[in-house]
């Protein structure tokens, strides 16, 4: 055989030897290293991604990187997650994408059900139950720390402050479900973007600070790579793949079990979480929060806050949560299988209905992102959806709140669809009111981080519990 004939039979493909010169192999040790660093919700996360990637690796540019970004946030799920799964497939297609999207969730998904295990079998017992009392007050604080966050972001005019006031008036007083909400703010701005009023105009997301890396000097480069051009043969393949894989399974359960089993109703509802869940993960656990504990009785108040309290304390996606949320809900339905293995099954089965839309959105949507570049419609939707957004994490913070700091919540329904929570006066939680107002002030007044604040109320709710104050 001639040298040059084994040399053509032994090269590397070009998938495991792109013309940038990093490999796949290589690439899944920084997206490793990335997953598990993304602690502090979306922000942290993407300036993670952006410390590595455009200022230390130097694979892509600036500007690429936050179209790319502008991109993930007009798509439901968890932007960050989104952001690692388009550069990752901008960097090694189909493989890369995967790689990177999967691996931005693991860490989280691992932590999150040994969390859930301990939780449903000591949860309320002992230490662990100091525990997680002390991260249910903190999480009060760092949700009212997103309100502020994101409404300084998204209300900048009168028209973005009634949008976000009628959404809380419309979830908190009304009961409308949040799918509607986004819906029909969706609607709004996409219609007054048309009309070209500047208070639809969609805001930036700011310009970098320093030295900025040219797309043209980055390892990927200022063209955009022939597998990211448009394709409908392959949009289309990829598409009902990536479809069938989140679907079947949801169909298949139906099926079988029919509406009303535990596993069929996290599969669909999950799924429809799954395609609202626009302005991040604080805007749909209020959702959430509320049909697991008054439709489907998989939590009892109280117990998403210990969940948040898991997600904002591991790596990973804060959506995750709802992984929480699918092995409470199986680990107290069973029926035949033992309740721990149900809890694990209901588990993975919202992670899988969850993170499986966020790879269909990327992969079959991303050769056609330039098109939206510039699009005003879709600018004054995505506007106009953030600033409902606002007024959904306030119901949040006001729903944890209630189930927070008060032992008992009355439910009023005076008729014409109005529903009114009211607390118990009584029923105050003093050692409760304590600790989330001192978390408050050390997020606000000593603007101390969320992961010392949080870990500091775990170990004053051990404390507390240890004195036999709770």
């Amino acid at each position: 055989m001639s040298g040059s004939a084994m040399s053509a039979r032994t090269a590397p493909s070009p998938e495991a030897r792109p013309a940038h010169g990093v490999s796949l192999a290589e690439a899944s040790k920084v997206w490793a290293r990335i997953a598990l660093l993304s602690f502090g919700g979306p922000a942290g996360q993407i300036a993670v991604m952006h410390r590595i990637l455009v200022d230390e690796k130097r694979w892509i540019g600036e500007e690429r990187f936050l179209h790319a970004l502008s991109y993930c946030t007009l798509l439901p799920g968890p932007e960050a997650q989104q952001l690692a799964t388009y550069i990752g497939w901008l960097m090694h297609r189909t493989a890369g994408g995967l790689i990177a999207g999967g691996l931005f969730v693991l860490p989280g998904m691992i932590a999150i059900m040994v969390l859930s295990l301990v939780y449903a079998a000591f949860g309320g017992v002992g230490l662990v139950g100091g525990l997680f009392f002390g991260l249910k007050c903190a999480v009060l604080a760092v949700v009212l720390q997103a309100v502020i966050r994101v409404g300084s972001r998204a209300l900048r005019n009168g028209v973005m402050n009634a949008v976000a006031a009628l959404a809380f008036v419309a979830i908190f007083f009304f009961d409308v479900a949040f799918p509607l909400i986004i819906l029909a703010a969706g609607v709004i701005g996409y219609l007054g973007g048309r009309t070209g009023s500047p208070a639809f105009e969609g805001g930036s997301h700011g310009k970098a600070k320093g030295p900025v890396l040219a797309d043209a000097d980055s390892l990927l480069g200022a063209g955009v790579p022939a597998h990211a051009r448009p394709n409908a043969a392959w949009s289309l393949r990829i598409g009902a793949v990536l479809l069938l894989l989140w679907l079947l399974p949801v169909a298949g359960l139906l099926a079988v079990f029919g509406s009303g089993n535990v596993f069929a109703d996290i599969a669909v509802f999950f799924s429809k979480m799954a395609v609202v869940t626009f302005g991040g993960a604080y805007a749909v656990l209020a959702y959430v929060a509320q049909a697991a504990v008054e439709t489907f009785g998989w939590l009892r108040p109280g117990e998403m806050l210990d969940g948040l309290g898991m997600a904002e304390t591991t790596p990973g996606p804060l959506i995750m949560v709802t992984q929480f949320v699918g092995f409470m809900g199986a680990f107290r339905a069973p029926a035949a299988l033992n309740p721990y293995l149900a809890g694990i099954l209901g588990g993975l089965l919202t992670t899988w209905v969850t993170f499986v839309p966020c790879f269909l959105w990327i992969f079959a949507g991303a050769p056609y992102v330039e098109a939206l570049r510039g699009n005003r419609a879709l600018s004054g939707a995505l506007a106009t959806i953030t600033a409902a957004v606002v007024g959904v994490i306030l119901n949040l913070a006001v729903w944890f709140a209630l189930h927070t700091l008060f032992r008992e919540v009355d439910t009023l329904r005076p008729g014409f669809g109005l529903k009114l929570e009211w607390p118990l006066w009584s029923s105050l939680n003093g050692p409760a009111l304590v600790l989330t107002a001192a978390a408050v002030l050390a997020v606000f007044r000593f603007k101390a981080g969320m992961i010392p604040t949080l870990l500091a109320s775990a170990a004053a709710g051990v404390a507390l519990h240890v004195a036999g104050v709770v």
